[in-house]
């Protein structure tokens, strides 16, 4: 890895994606990982109920032993979710008697944190429903080093595909952390300033975005609302061992 791509002269910074993770985390304290739709949105609203949130990688196939080993729910796929299940859906997760336990499998934002875990990095969940308490927490908490990751989505071919919903996610983090010049990488100074340009009409952009569109399209607008409740939570997740917990309970 180039040493310019890892963003060391600055002390917080933002990429995309696993790759993007990897350049940054090495000699970071804090990754806070953006997946709006809908990891991490459905992260908070399952931890607002009070349910400890395992990450894990996208594998049917597993996730329903590793769930099994920890007295756990596992959400199921969201096409598939029947009435009573829980599934990436937010909307599902407020629908249904909080677990104490949830094992979270997606693609993008849980797979993201399930592969951080073991990095040494404190990980940390946000999305535009807590955005501004993740900044503060990542202010008190005194760490010199952050890395702000969007999670993106995928092509069919399984290459990252940039999503804008994240980098609104992660630059209304990196906007209320603040960006001063001589601590913000480029890269983070213009995620906040998208962010901050797109902040008067958030939710008609999440409907109108191309992964916003596509939900509806599938019968999960309330998903794209819930993901619009700007700063709505005060939950910040931090990946405790296996499970997500809220910092606060934590403390």
């Amino acid at each position: 890895m180039p040493p310019a791509h890892r963003q060391g002269d600055y002390r917080v910074r933002f990429d995309w994606g696993p790759a993007g993770a990897a350049a940054l985390v090495r000699d970071c304290d804090v990754a806070v990982v953006v997946d709006v739709l809908s990891f991490t949105t459905t992260l908070t609203v399952a931890l607002d109920a009070g349910t400890a949130v395992y990450p894990y990688r996208w594998d049917p196939s597993s996730a329903a032993g590793y769930a099994a080993e920890r007295d756990a729910v596992v959400a199921v796929g969201r096409s598939r979710a029947a009435a009573g299940e829980i599934s990436l859906s937010p909307a599902s997760v407020r629908a249904t008697p909080a677990p104490a336990r949830l094992v979270l499998p997606s693609p993008n934002g849980s797979a993201l944190c399930f592969g951080l875990a073991e990095s040494g990095v404190e990980v940390v969940g946000a999305s535009l429903r807590n955005a501004s308490a993740v900044a503060t927490w990542v202010r008190e908490s005194g760490a010199d080093r952050v890395a702000v990751i969007a999670a993106g989505e995928r092509w069919p071919d399984g290459t990252l595909r940039p999503a804008v919903e994240d980098l609104w996610g992660a630059g209304a983090v990196l906007s209320a952390l603040g960006v001063a010049q001589d601590r913000c990488a480029p890269e983070s100074r213009s995620a906040a300033e998208v962010f901050v340009a797109s902040s008067g009409d958030l939710t008609a952009r999440l409907r109108d975005c191309a992964s916003g569109r596509e939900l509806i399209e599938k019968g999960f607008a309330q998903d794209v609302e819930i993901a619009a409740e700007f700063d709505a939570s005060a939950v910040v997740p931090v990946l405790r061992g296996e499970a997500f917990v809220d910092a606060a309970v934590t403390a």
